[in-house]
C-alpha cells in the first residue's frame, strides 16, 4: 500500500513540474512543408552509399526552415541489421513567430547508426537508433545588434524511430504498390541537462529535443523509384527550453534505389 502511495506522490509531483513549467514557455506553431529525397546504391551485395537530402519550409513556402544534406556508408551485418556510418550538414534558419533562432545556425554532424528491421506477416516493422555528435554554430551579438557565429559547440543527441509499413494494395505478381506507414521518432539530448545551460559546454535544458508522431502513404512506381506523402507532427524544445514548437508538417518524400553490384 505504502509502494502505490509513494508512486502516486512522484507521478503527481512530475505532472504539477511539468504543467508549472509549461507556463513558462511560449508556445509557437508553424505550418510546415518538408520536400524530401533518399537514394539508396548498392555497390556490393551488402555494402550500399546512400544520400539524403531534406528542404523544409515554414508557413507553407513563406519562409525557410531548415535544409540539410545526409550522406553515409551502410553495411548489412545480417538479414535483419544493417550498420550506417554517415556524415550530416544542416542550415537552420530564422523562421516562424516567436523565432528559436537569431540568425541562421549551421550544424555539422557525424553519427553512427543500427537498423533493425523484421517482417511479421505483411506487416513490416523498422526500429532504427541513431547516434550523433553534433557540432552547432553558437550565434553570439555584434556592437550593431545583428547575430554571427562565432564558434562551434559540442552536443550530443540520440535519436529512436519506430515505423510500421503495411501494404494496402499489391499488384498481380503480389508485390506491393500502395502502403501504409505508421510510426514515431523521438529525440533525446545526452549530457548535462541544466536549468541555465551554457551554450559550450552543456547540452540545454531539456532531455527531449524532438518528437515526431509519423503517418502516410507510400507509392511503388517501380523496384528503382517510389514516393510518400506523409503527415508528421513535429514538437521541438529550443536549447534554453523557453519556446517550444508544436508544427503540423506534410512531408513529400521521393525514394530510389539502384544497384551497381556484380551479379
Amino acid at each position: 500500500m505504502q509502494t502505490h502511495i509513494n508512486k502516486f506522490l512522484i507521478i503527481s509531483v512530475l505532472a504539477l513540474t511539468i504543467s508549472s513549467k509549461t507556463y513558462t514557455q511560449t508556445s509557437s506553431q508553424n505550418n510546415d512543408i518538408w520536400l524530401h529525397y533518399f537514394g539508396k546504391n548498392m555497390l556490393t551485395k551488402k555494402l550500399s552509399f546512400t544520400l539524403e537530402g531534406v528542404a523544409r519550409f515554414a508557413n507553407g513556402f513563406s519562409e525557410k526552415q531548415q535544409y540539410f544534406i545526409r550522406p553515409s556508408i551502410d553495411y548489412q551485418l545480417t538479414k535483419h541489421l544493417v550498420g550506417s556510418l554517415g556524415y550530416s550538414h544542416y542550415a537552420t534558419y530564422v523562421y516562424g513567430s516567436p523565432a528559436i533562432n537569431k540568425t541562421t545556425i549551421p550544424e555539422n554532424h557525424i553519427w553512427l547508426q543500427a537498423q533493425f528491421t523484421h517482417q511479421f506477416g505483411d506487416l513490416k516493422i523498422t526500429n532504427r537508433l541513431r547516434d550523433e555528435n553534433r557540432y552547432v554554430g553558437i550565434a553570439v551579438k555584434e556592437a550593431d545588434g545583428s547575430y554571427a557565429i562565432d564558434r562551434y559547440a559540442y552536443r550530443n543527441r540520440f535519436r529512436y524511430m519506430l515505423l510500421l509499413n503495411y501494404p494496402l494494395i499489391k499488384d498481380e505478381k503480389k508485390a506491393t504498390k500502395l502502403f501504409g506507414i505508421l510510426g514515431d521518432e523521438a529525440f533525446f539530448n545526452l549530457g548535462s541537462i541544466k536549468s541555465t545551460p551554457n551554450a559550450d559546454s552543456d547540452v540545454g535544458a531539456t532531455f527531449m529535443n524532438q518528437n515526431r508522431i509519423i503517418a502516410g502513404f507510400g507509392y511503388n512506381i517501380n523496384p528503382h523509384h517510389q514516393i510518400q506523402l506523409s503527415y508528421i507532427h513535429q514538437n521541438v524544445w529550443n536549447f534554453t527550453d523557453t519556446i517550444e514548437e508544436s508544427n503540423p508538417t506534410v512531408r513529400l518524400s521521393y525514394y530510389t534505389n539502384f544497384s551497381f553490384a556484380k551479379k
